[in-house]
């Protein structure tokens, strides 16, 4: 199905600002619609990981300014209706993180939203050519949290490592335990700060625009936009064992003023002459070499012209639809009725019982408050349970949070590497059938080690009375509860007992087992179910 331009004469001032009337309806009734998602952008912005977050729509604005100078504009009938469905689509996937309080997937739909804006006013055979803006506005969008923390750990370990490796080049005498460097006379920690997130993402933006921008071989273009993070991960790992050599050879004194000048801007821009390098030495090594400046498109003249022609988008039928519907979308929301939001009936862990069973507790440290700030949990507790003196220990320890939106569970999958755990073992399990549960019990099952000593532990996340043990299927089960019983509360739950030297798995086990039995009677009380 076509659509045309509705009878307006372009000769008269109606016509003229018809198009840009509606459009501009379109996207005052997005920005009302798709608030919660602009809101955290904003906030992600604040942060030091996406405080490039306001230069990527620049850049997308930039890059589909250029693309528009090889389209003609076009007259007679053309498909807007697939961006109508588009359109749909980024209303459903707004709505699914509004009524889940998701804000960041309202964000991610006002990406779909320009996709289909692009696809009404160009139509569908024109629209669809500017993929390549649209998607490079992802860069700008926060990652999910468990994404995140994922690939901060990841990151943390291949720095530290790497670090470590440059050090011992230099001769400085250093041991690596998780992601804590031994300096002997300083340990330094390769925190989450230190992860080179904060570096990763402006440089794939910047790799992403170079990329597009480049006029060599295809291939030229795919080595650039893979290249961003590995330069990157060497780059945070050269800081690193730079910063290890200052405080070996000239003391710590040193150190925190290295730390504030490389980093930041010296960290960037060391890795994007590192880009333009690689650039160069690709097209010295083709058959017809080429210079830098011929090999980029910086051809910035007749933008502005380009964004003139935005001044004739048409007045469709497609875009009043749209605009219509936008608008529709927007009301319904703000009339919808106020949900009174859920109360969670729980008792605080202060109130944990010291006696379980045979078990009696002996409280574990407060958490730092460093710790407890990167925890981010509304409430927790660990202690330490024994049965008998004679008997290792089973420690305990959960984590529960109102709102799992603004952060949620850490998975100790990512924690306890960190902290020079390596994990040897990690399964995911169903202990209902071995402990005759009457549902099942899904955990996880691992053990760890660090040098000789060697741990037995069980971790699950509890989403409303479900026992989950992956971290993204918990992530989902948020999504899922948010939306249909408002409702991001959870927790995370861990049981870690030493398997004793001389002492089998199985046994290690049959006592975090019957600490478990305990543990679960109680739990209901401090992570409540549906």
């Amino acid at each position: 199905m076509s659509d045309t331009t509705l009878p307006l004469s372009r000769g008269t001032l109606t016509g003229r600002l018809a198009g840009p009337f509606w459009l501009l309806v379109a996207t005052v009734a997005a920005a009302i619609y798709f608030r919660e998602g602009l809101n955290a952008l904003l906030a992600a912005w604040s942060t030091p990981e996406y405080s490039h977050g306001p230069v990527i729509p620049l850049l997308s604005a930039f890059m589909f300014l250029q693309e528009l100078k090889s389209e003609p504009i076009r007259s007679g009938p053309v498909n807007r209706w697939p961006g109508i469905f588009v359109l749909l689509v980024s209303l459903a996937l707004g709505a699914l993180g509004k009524f889940s309080q998701i804000d960041d997937v309202v964000a991610y739909a006002t990406i779909i939203w320009v996709a289909a804006m692009l696809l009404i006013s160009f139509g569908w055979e024109q629209g669809r050519r500017f993929w390549v803006p649209v998607l490079h506005l992802v860069y700008m969008l926060p990652l999910p949290g468990v994404f995140y923390y994922k690939l901060s750990t990841f990151l943390q370990g291949v720095s530290s490592e790497l670090g470590v490796w440059f050090l011992n080049l230099m001769n400085v005498p250093v041991f690596l335990d998780g992601n804590i460097i031994d300096l002997g006379v300083l340990k330094m920690h390769v925190a989450e700060a230190c992860s080179g997130l904060r570096y990763l993402f402006p440089i794939m933006s910047f790799s992403y625009v170079f990329a597009v921008l480049y006029r060599g071989p295809r291939w030229h273009k795919a080595v650039l936009l893979l290249a961003a993070a590995p330069i990157t991960v060497l780059m945070n790992s050269v800081r690193i064992a730079i910063a290890g050599w200052l405080v070996q050879y000239l003391g710590e004194s040193h150190l925190e003023g290295f730390q504030h000048f490389f980093e930041g801007w010296v960290i960037f821009m060391a890795s994007v002459i590192i880009l333009f390098f690689l650039a160069w030495v690709m097209l010295k090594l083709q058959d017809s070499p080429m210079s830098l400046t011929e090999a980029l498109d910086l051809d910035f003249s007749g933008l502005w012209p380009q964004f003139r022609r935005l001044g004739l988008v048409e007045a469709s039928k497609g875009m009043i639809a749209g605009a219509l519907i936008l608008v529709a979308a927007a009301a319904a929301w703000q009339m919808r009725p106020v949900p009174v939001p859920t109360q969670i009936d729980r008792e605080p862990f202060a109130l944990y019982p010291r006696t379980l069973g045979e078990w009696q507790s002996r409280p574990m440290e407060r958490l730092s408050d460093a710790v407890a700030k990167t925890l981010g949990a509304d409430d927790y507790y660990g202690a330490s349970f024994v049965r008998s003196p004679n008997e290792p220990s089973v420690e305990f320890f959960s984590a529960f949070y109102k709102d799992q939106t603004k952060g949620g569970t850490h998975s100790p999958e990512i924690c306890l590497p960190s902290a020079g755990w390596e994990i040897a073992r990690l399964d995911r399990v169903d202990v209902a059938p071995e402990l005759g549960l009457s549902e099942p019990y899904r955990l996880n099952r691992a053990i760890i080690q660090k040098g000789e000593a060697r741990m037995l532990v069980y971790y699950w996340f509890e989403q409303h009375g479900r026992h989950v043990a992956w971290d993204f299927e918990a992530k989902l089960m948020l999504l899922w509860d948010g939306f249909t019983i408002q409702r991001t509360d959870g927790a995370l739950v861990r049981l870690t007992t030493p398997i004793a030297p001389g002492e089998t798995e199985a046994q290690a086990e049959a006592r975090l087992q019957d600490m478990f039995r305990e543990t679960i009677a109680v739990l209901p009380q401090f992570v409540p179910g549906r």
